[in-house]
């Protein structure tokens, strides 16, 4: 899909005019292509990597490298969407000006038009320093992977009047702070909606429900690619990873019975 670039001022705009933003995560080269000519608005390199990518069990294991090398191969293939780049753990938690340092490579290294990070009031500072330093960040709220050892639970988060009122809270923190947007992850929808309606700034939302201003999935749950688990909010638009199963076995039947390679396919 052609058109102009997507920016930090267009998601803004978006929101004004009540249009919805459409996000999903690429890794590599390949996959962003095919998402930014599909007309993807936002494509985020994820920290998820660290488990449909890698495998390992929660994103906490993933380092400012991998993220910094699969984020400038997909910042390469883009020609329009907004590509964020997501900062692993450890990378802002120290403080504002270790996480300026970092999300600065983002910017410069992995070529990359923003970065995310979770958290809400204790990050503010954080974020603050960021965007005054002219680096665009994303916020995010609700069920924050990065704390699973915290939570102890992928259980959703705001349930409760108390802790719905201090990601309400952490919201308008976070956008006093600057930051352009915010992900609400795994909160309820009623909650989604009063936060998207208390800010200024686009909400998207990943099992938040329908009335956040956009939305993002994990590309490869969306496609059937990841199946070790599935999210609730997850609504699968193909099965590749049955097809990639398929065509394999077809491809292992054909090499030993001999019948691959044919003539067509040989010189």
């Amino acid at each position: 899909m052609a058109g102009e670039a997507i920016t930090t001022q267009t998601l803004r705009e978006r929101k004004a005019r009540g249009a919805r933003i459409v996000a999903l995560t690429a890794y590599d080269h390949l996959l962003a292509t095919l998402l930014d000519a599909a007309g993807v608005d936002v494509i985020l390199v994820g920290d998820s990597l660290g488990t449909v990518v890698q495998g390992h069990d929660t994103t906490v294991p993933v380092t400012m490298d991998q993220m910094i090398y699969h984020t400038e191969m997909v910042s390469r293939a883009t020609r329009r969407a907004l590509v964020v780049g997501d900062m692993p753990f450890l990378s802002y938690q120290l403080g504002p000006e270790d996480a300026l340092r970092n999300a600065g490579r983002f910017l410069k290294e992995g070529r990359a038009g923003a970065v995310k990070l979770e958290g809400g009031a204790p990050v503010a500072d954080t974020v603050a320093r960021l965007v005054g330093a002219g680096i665009p960040v994303m916020g995010h709220l609700g069920l924050t992977p990065q704390s699973i050892h915290l939570f102890g639970t992928y259980r959703t988060r705001g349930t409760d009047a108390a802790e719905a009122e201090g990601i309400l809270a952490d919201a308008r923190t976070l956008e006093e702070a600057g930051a352009f947007a915010l992900v609400l992850e795994k909160v309820p929808t009623t909650l989604a909606e009063r936060v998207t309606q208390s800010v200024g700034i686009p909400t998207i939302g990943i099992g938040a429900g329908p009335r956040c201003d956009g939305q993002v999935l994990v590309t490869h749950d969306l496609l059937g690619l990841f199946t070790r688990f599935r999210p609730r909010f997850v609504r699968r638009y193909a099965e590749l990873g049955q097809a990639i199963d398929a065509a394999v076995r077809r491809y292992a039947e054909d090499v030993r019975a001999g019948s691959f390679p044919g003539s067509e396919e040989s010189y």
